[in-house]
C-alpha cells in the first residue's frame, strides 16, 4: 500500500505511458529546452481536471529534469534506471512483445528466450513495478487510471494490488496477436502477460478483430477473461486539426517543392511511414518496381513519393530495414529512371508539412503495412486529400475495418495484386474517386482524437 507519509494524493485521472506530453533536451551550457507533443492522450486530458500523467524519462535530458525537479504541471516523470528502461523497452517490449503481436518472428531462428531473455524480463517487471507505485501514490481514492499500450501490460495487475479502490483500464494501440503466435512466449510470460492486464476493470482495443483475439488467448490461456470487460474504440483522424493545419503557408512552401521534384502533369502514389518491419515499405516498392517493369505506358507518367521516416535507430534490424528501402529505390530509380524523370522521390527526414503537403498532392495512396493497430495514415489522406485519392489498404491494417468499403484491398504480402491495386488506382474515375473520399473521410473522423479518449474515460467510470 501507499506510505501513510506520502502526499495527499488527488489526482481523478491519470494516464500512463512510456512517452509523456513533454520531453527535454540538454543543451550545452547546461539549460534545459522543453518540447511538448499533441495527440489524442494530450487532448483528451485538457478536458477533464484533476489529471496526471506518469511517464518515463527517456533521455539525458528528461533524466536531468526529474534530478533538478523541473516539470510540467500534471506530469509526473519516472527516472528509471538507464539499463533498466533499455532492457524494458528495447529487449521487452520493442524486440519481443512488438514483434510478437505483429507476427515479424523469423521462427527458424527466432525468438531465443534463454538466460538472457529472462534477466531483461525482470527489467521488464521492475519498469512496470515503477509506474504501478507512482500511479499508486499519485491516484485519489476511486480515481480512473487508463494505462497505455505493450510496455505496460504488467501494470494493471500490480496496481490493482496496491490500490483496489481504483477503476483502472488498459488500451492496447498495437495489433494482439493470434492464440498459436502468442503461445509462442514461454508458458509463465503469456500467463503472466495476460493477467497483469485482467487486472484493468476494462481492456480495450483499437479494433473487434484484436479484442477478439486477445479473448482467444485469454480463453485458450485463462479459461476466460474474468470480470475484466472488453471494448472497442477505433481511432479516427483530427479533422479539424489537419484540415486546417494543411493550408498553413509553410505546407504550401513544400507542396511546390514537391510538385517541382515531380514535374508535371504525372500522377503521384503517396506513402508516409516510419520505417517499422510492420509496415512494409520494402515490398511496397517492390510492386511499384512492378507495375514499372509489366506496365511501361506508365513510364514517365507517375512519380512514387514515398516518406520513410527512421525509426528505433538504435536496433540493428531496424538499421538494416532502413538501409534495404534506400537500395530498393535506388535500385527501381537506377533501372527505369530518365534525365528528366525521378521514378521514386524517397525522403527520410521527418517532416510534418511536407507529409501534409504529399497527403494534399497524391492521387494514390499507398497503406500496406503487414500489421498495424489501426494506421492513421490511412485516414488522414482522405481528409486532407485536394482532388481525391484512391487508397491501396492492407487487409492487415486495423483501418481496413473501417475503411475496407470504400479502398482497394490487398493482401501486404503479394507484391503482384499490389502492383495491379496501384493500376487500378491510377485508373479510377475522377467522379469515383472523389465518392469514395469523401467516404473514407467520413468514416476516418468517426472517433477523432480527444473524443476517442473521453469515450475510455466515461467507459471505465461507468463500470
Amino acid at each position: 500500500m501507499v506510505s501513510e507519509h506520502a502526499p495527499q494524493p488527488a489526482a481523478q485521472v491519470l494516464v500512463a505511458s512510456n512517452r509523456g506530453p513533454v520531453s527535454y533536451a540538454l543543451n550545452e551550457d547546461g539549460s534545459l529546452d522543453a518540447k511538448r507533443g499533441g495527440g489524442g492522450l494530450v487532448s483528451g486530458l485538457s478536458a477533464v481536471d484533476d489529471k496526471m500523467w506518469v511517464c518515463a524519462a527517456l533521455g539525458d535530458g528528461d533524466r536531468e529534469a526529474v534530478r533538478r525537479g523541473v516539470g510540467e504541471p500534471g506530469v509526473r516523470m519516472l527516472d528509471i534506471d538507464a539499463d533498466v528502461h533499455a532492457d524494458a523497452y528495447n529487449g521487452i517490449a520493442n524486440s519481443v512483445l512488438w514483434f510478437v503481436h505483429h507476427l515479424l518472428y523469423q521462427t527458424p531462428v527466432e525468438p531465443v528466450f534463454d538466460a538472457e531473455f529472462r534477466r531483461q524480463w525482470a527489467s521488464f517487471e521492475t519498469y512496470n513495478r515503477a509506474f504501478a507505485q507512482a500511479l499508486a501514490e499519485e491516484a485519489g481514492e476511486g480515481a480512473a487510471v487508463l494505462v497505455q499500450d505493450y510496455h505496460l501490460v504488467l501494470v494493471p495487475g500490480m496496481l490493482r494490488e496496491l490500490r483496489p479502490d481504483l477503476r483502472i483500464g488498459h488500451f492496447s494501440h498495437t495489433p494482439w496477436a493470434p492464440v498459436d503466435y502468442f503461445r509462442m512466449l514461454p508458458d509463465d510470460i503469456a500467463e503472466q502477460v495476460l493477467r497483469g492486464i485482467l487486472g484493468a476493470d476494462r481492456a480495450a482495443f483499437l479494433t473487434r478483430r484484436w479484442a477478439d483475439a486477445f479473448i482467444g488467448c485469454c480463453t485458450e490461456i485463462l479459461g476466460g477473461t474474468g470480470h475484466t470487460r472488453i471494448g472497442v474504440h477505433g481511432l479516427g483522424a483530427d479533422a479539424d486539426f489537419l484540415r486546417r493545419r494543411a493550408h498553413e503557408p509553410d505546407v504550401d512552401e513544400r507542396m511546390a517543392a514537391l510538385r517541382e521534384q515531380v514535374g508535371p502533369g504525372r500522377k503521384t502514389i503517396v506513402r508516409v511511414d516510419r520505417t517499422e518491419l510492420s509496415k512494409n515499405i520494402v515490398r511496397g516498392m517492390l510492386a511499384y518496381g512492378a507495375l514499372l517493369d509489366e506496365r511501361p505506358e506508365w513510364h514517365g507518367r507517375v512519380v512514387h513519393v514515398a516518406f520513410a521516416y527512421p525509426s528505433r535507430q538504435d536496433l540493428a534490424v531496424y538499421r538494416e530495414y532502413t538501409a534495404e528501402v534506400q537500395r530498393v529505390a535506388d535500385e527501381i530509380n537506377a533501372k527505369h529512371g530518365t534525365a528528366d524523370w525521378t521514378p521514386v522521390v524517397l525522403h527520410v527526414k521527418d517532416d510534418f508539412a511536407r507529409s501534409l503537403a504529399a497527403y494534399r498532392l497524391a492521387d494514390v495512396a499507398l497503406v500496406n503495412p503487414i500489421r498495424d493497430g489501426m494506421n492513421l495514415v490511412a485516414k488522414e489522406v482522405p481528409v486532407v486529400s485536394d482532388h481525391g485519392c484512391a487508397l491501396v489498404l492492407s487487409r492487415e491494417a486495423g483501418a481496413y475495418e473501417e475503411l475496407g468499403d470504400d479502398a482497394i484491398a490487398v493482401n501486404p504480402y503479394d507484391v503482384s495484386a499490389t502492383a495491379d491495386a496501384l493500376h487500378e488506382a491510377l485508373t479510377m474515375a475522377d467522379g469515383e474517386r472523389a465518392e469514395r473520399t469523401e467516404r473514407l473521410a467520413e468514416a476516418a473522423t468517426a472517433l477523432p482524437p480527444q473524443h476517442w479518449f473521453l469515450d475510455q474515460l466515461e467507459a471505465l467510470r461507468q463500470g
